[in-house]
């Protein structure tokens, strides 16, 4: 059963219960539809009201079963909302909490609606590269207007029952209610049990004064907004018919737009990414209802841009934080800097004043470990040297409490190691965060040999309460984003040795849909960076291969923005990049040096190897255990490296370019003498899934 059905006085209340959301599966579809049919053939229902039990009304579809046929298997949801609308008793939708997609929908079927204040009401279908396919683009117009509507149907922002509630003409919310939605829209249906005609949504019409002269001005508004996304101008389309064609003919040209949307690949990149985000909080070995431990209090060491930023993320949720430095004036800069880019957000209008002074009141200084004590979770943000955590780790050892968090924030270090500098390895885990931490939504939750489970699993949590995008790494030099990067920079060098410049790769990759290419991005984050692991590669690694460009520039201290020069240059207070004559002439002499004549590379091969290489590394990744499912690889790059969204991330980008063909220009580019033949042997898993007819999963 799918719900509950009870009569009170002649009311028939009809409840959806399909935890956690009342999502419109194929059960909760039928039972609506049942039981609709049975109040309207009993001779004492007057009146019904639909709702749903627990924390929502209804959250839309149900995402099990997208891509499998109950999706589609009848009732669907446009027969489920025409019983409703046909009924001939009233049906009222006591609304609570949530009423997003399908959810709203359906209460936009029923004659009248009740919501309780505080509900979140939303369109999000265009987010996932859909539109709202049963009804939504010619409802929502005739029940609120055509403005709103229309912004609410192309954002897919979510909307408080408030402010639409306020909305001049609506015709969304019959009654706004403190409390007990149900209770009141019971009365009200025996208010109007006998009231005819019924209000049927279907008949309104859209008021606009000028409805063509807006829809031009919004069409080219969404247009710039959305250049890589069909959905939003589709769903533009859509509405647009909401007041140019009769109902029925208008929800044929909606139902076509779902058709057409759903087989596009934006749309099935989007969807990847939705359910990636979701699949990434699950951890197969580590159970919904693992106990975790209470987060009350956390301390940072190093004030520094990575130490400020980590600090702010906990700020933000109301997480009282005290930071850790050696030098007094080290924590002088780094609490300005914190205020400073509260200051921004203030100005900008994105954070109030009072709300800027509760954070600022949550954050505490000390230059002594002893401070740390009573800190449930401990975070290092300290320089990336082994040498130098182990310092840290040695003195949390003795000054933490039993059972404490103990962090470290390592991009490329081997967390088990930093675990062996305590006598508490099954406290120990790595956050690695992204600059600017307070920024970027993307935390590597490094999971060690020896971390607890509870560790894990109290992490994972934390995460979301501090609004990351959390993805589980096992240990690995460069764990999973940067072990990939790796090789993604290896190939730009290589292109370059062959006779590319380093902005014909970044604009290259740039098009393809890349928020920045290899080489602005090593501008950006310092090539000395790159200079140092190179170094220790040499050391751990001498059979790696690189293009030696990257060593001669540093060589040359130019270590990108912060110098003023890199591989392109800068002019002060600028961030443009400037093509460098210089670089050009070194990379030439280098060609020069090793013998290659340089060629022609169009920039299809530079986005296929630079692409490619992410792909063969992040399968090997897969091989390793490092990462446990190709969609968590997808979301580091998604949220931590600029990957293009409307692509999904680089292994559902290779499965939809088919792997047979990754497979075949890997081959071609392993037959280049001046790249690296053995890393282009595709991984065994790639040649595994293509010898299936599988792709990633």
């Amino acid at each position: 059963m799918s719900g509950s059905y009870a009569i009170q006085d002649g009311i028939a209340v009809i409840t959806m219960d399909t935890p956690p959301v009342n999502s419109l599966g194929l059960a909760n579809r039928r039972f609506i539809a049942e039981s609709v049919a049975r109040a309207g053939s009993d001779p004492q229902v007057q009146a019904m009201v639909l709702t749903g039990r627990g924390r929502a009304f209804c959250g839309g579809a149900d995402i099990r079963e997208f891509n499998r046929p109950e999706a589609t298997m009848a009732p669907d949801l446009v027969d489920v909302i025409d019983l409703i609308e046909r009924s001939d008793k009233p049906i009222v939708a006591a609304v609570h909490r949530v009423a997003m997609g399908g959810g709203l929908e359906l209460a936009m079927g029923c004659h009248y609606r009740l919501m309780q204040r505080g509900t979140q009401v939303s369109l999000p279908e265009v987010r996932i590269g859909i539109l709202p396919g049963a009804s939504g683009t010619q409802r929502l117009p005739r029940l609120i207007g055509l403005e709103p509507a229309l912004n609410m149907i192309v954002t897919g922002e979510t909307v408080m029952s408030e402010h639409l509630a306020r909305l001049p003409g609506q015709r969304l919310i019959d009654e706004l209610v403190d409390a007990d939605v149900v209770g009141a829209a019971v009365a009200f249906a025996r208010r109007h049990a006998a009231v005819r005609p019924l209000p049927r949504v279907r008949e309104l019409q859209v008021v606009h004064p000028a409805p063509e002269a807006y829809l031009q001005f919004a069409r080219t508004q969404v247009a710039a907004a959305s250049r890589h996304f069909p959905a939003p101008l589709l769903c533009l389309d859509c509405v647009a018919q909401s007041v140019r064609l009769p109902f029925d003919e208008a929800l044929a040209f909606e139902r076509r737009g779902v058709t057409e949307l759903v087989w596009t690949s934006e749309s099935a990149a989007l969807r990847n990414i939705f359910f990636g985000e979701r699949a990434a909080a699950k951890i197969a070995d580590v159970p919904d209802d693992t106990p975790q431990r209470t987060i009350k209090t956390v301390g940072v060491i190093g004030a520094g841009t990575m130490g400020g930023g980590i600090s702010m993320n906990f700020l933000n949720a109301g997480i009282p934080v005290t930071i850790l430095e050696m030098k007094q004036e080290a924590l002088d800069r780094g609490v300005a800097t914190i205020r400073k880019n509260y200051e921004a957000q203030v100005k900008k209008g994105k954070l109030k004043a009072e709300k800027y002074e509760e954070r600022m009141a949550l954050l505490k200084t000390t230059l002594s470990y002893d401070d740390l004590k009573d800190c449930d979770l401990i975070i290092e943000a300290v320089f990336e040297e082994l040498g130098v955590k182990e310092k840290v780790f040695n003195q949390l050892d003795a000054v933490a409490k039993p059972g404490a968090i103990l962090a470290s924030n390592t991009s490329t270090l081997d967390v088990d190691k930093i675990a062996a500098f305590t006598k508490r390895p099954q406290d120990v885990i790595g956050m690695h965060f992204f600059s600017p931490a307070n920024v970027m939504k993307l935390l590597e939750v490094v999971r060690g040999a020896r971390t607890g489970k509870d560790v894990l699993a109290t992490v994972m949590s934390l995460a979301k309460k501090i609004k990351k995008t959390a993805v589980v790494s096992g240990v690995c030099d460069g764990f999973i984003g940067n072990r990939m990067i790796e090789q993604y920079g290896r190939q730009a060098g290589f292109l370059l040795d062959e006779g590319a410049t380093p902005a014909q790769v970044d604009k290259a990759i740039e098009k393809f849909g890349f928020a920045m290419g290899p080489f602005r991005m090593g501008d950006l984050a310092g090539n000395d960076i790159g200079w140092a692991i190179r170094k220790r590669r040499s050391v751990e690694q001498p059979d790696m291969k690189y293009s030696r460009t990257a060593d001669k520039l540093c060589e040359l201290g130019r270590f990108g923005q912060k110098t003023g020069a890199g591989w392109y240059d800068y002019q002060a207070g600028k961030r443009d990049a400037i093509p460098s004559k210089l670089v050009e002439d070194m990379i030439a002499e280098h060609r020069k040096q090793l013998g290659i004549t340089p060629r022609k590379i169009s920039d299809e091969e530079i986005v296929q190897r630079l692409v490619y290489s992410l792909v063969n590394e992040g399968a090997h990744i897969l091989e390793d255990g490092i990462a446990s499912k190709a969609s968590d690889i997808d979301m580091v790059y998604i949220t931590g490296y600029g990957f293009p969204i409307f692509r999904g991330g680089p292994m559902h980008y290779a499965s939809q370019q088919g792997l047979f063909n990754v497979v075949q220009a890997m081959q071609r580019f392993g037959r280049n003498p001046n790249d690296d033949a053995k890393f282009w042997e595709p991984a065994g898993l790639i040649r595994q899934l293509v010898s299936e007819g599988r792709a990633f999963a």
